[in-house]
C-alpha cells in the first residue's frame, strides 16, 4: 500500500466521523424539541400561565361560594328559628362539602350527575 492510499484512507475516515458527529448533533437536537420539557416551555410561552390562574380562581371561587351559602343559610336559619349556632354549625359544614364537590367536578376528578330525563330512564 502506498503513502497516498493511506492517506486517503485518513481522510475518507475523517469525512465520515465528521458526517456522523454532524448527524449525531441533528438527532440530539431534534430530540430535544421534542422531549416533554420542550412542548413545556412551548405551552407556557403562549397562553399557559394565563389558563393556569383562570383555573385556579375559578376553582376557588366554586369553593368560597359553597361555604359563604352554607354559612349564610345557617345563620338565616338561626335567625328565624332560634336555634343559634347550631344552623350555621351545621349549615358551614354542608357549604364546605358543597364547595369541595364542586371543585373536584370542576376539576374534572368527580362526573357530573346524570340527568335521568335524557337517559330515557324513570
Amino acid at each position: 500500500m502506498s503513502p497516498n492510499e493511506s492517506g486517503q484512507d485518513d481522510e475518507r475516515r475523517v469525512l465520515r466521523e465528521a458526517e456522523l458527529s454532524e448527524r449525531k448533533n441533528r438527532l440530539v437536537q431534534s430530540l430535544e424539541e421534542r422531549s416533554p420539557e420542550a412542548q413545556e416551555r412551548k405551552g407556557e410561552n403562549s397562553s399557559g400561565a394565563g389558563q393556569g390562574f383562570a383555573q385556579a380562581m375559578k376553582l376557588s371561587t366554586e369553593f368560597v361560594a359553597g361555604v359563604l351559602v352554607g354559612a349564610g343559610l345557617g345563620w338565616l336559619i338561626d335567625r328565624g328559628l332560634g336555634t343559634s349556632p347550631w344552623g350555621l354549625i351545621i349549615f358551614l359544614l354542608l357549604g364546605f362539602c358543597a364547595g369541595v364537590l364542586n371543585v373536584l367536578r370542576s376539576a374534572g376528578v368527580v362526573a357530573e350527575p346524570r340527568d335521568k330525563t335524557r337517559d330515557g330512564s324513570s
